[in-house]
């Protein structure tokens, strides 16, 4: 296994880097979706990914794009049209973000059934 050093000389987590460039407010929901629905303009994936603001949305996507995980496509058209898109860097997060995604879906149901379940054994305390 390699490891990463810091300036300091202590050794990281080698997925250190990547997590922190993952963890930032919508990244990985911004990232689903266009593995999820392919390329699309600002206002389709703003839909998409209810209750992000119009400036963090802008701030996200610039900041894929530095990273090179997201592609931003331009024509100069009336009025402009801007297609978003996963690189092929940004597609190499495919099998890591679906299994995030199957990972988060079972945790939820059993988290609701141990919340069910919970309950009714209040309820029948009573």
């Amino acid at each position: 296994m390699t490891t990463t050093e810091h300036k300091e000389g202590g050794a990281s987590c080698p997925m250190d880097f990547i997590l922190r460039m993952l963890m930032g407010p919508w990244t990985t929901y911004i990232l689903y979706n266009l593995k999820s629905f392919g390329p699309q303009r600002f206002g389709e994936l703003k839909r998409r990914v209810g209750g992000v603001s119009a400036k963090m949305l802008t701030e996200r996507l610039r900041t894929l794009e530095g990273a090179g995980l997201v592609r931003r496509d331009y024509e100069a058209t009336i009025p402009p049209k801007v297609t978003y898109s996963l690189t092929k860097r940004g597609h190499e997060l495919d099998e890591v973000l679906g299994t995030l995604a199957e990972i988060g879906l079972r945790w939820e149901a059993e988290d609701k059934a141990q919340r069910a379940h919970k309950a009714s054994e209040l309820r029948a305390a009573e």
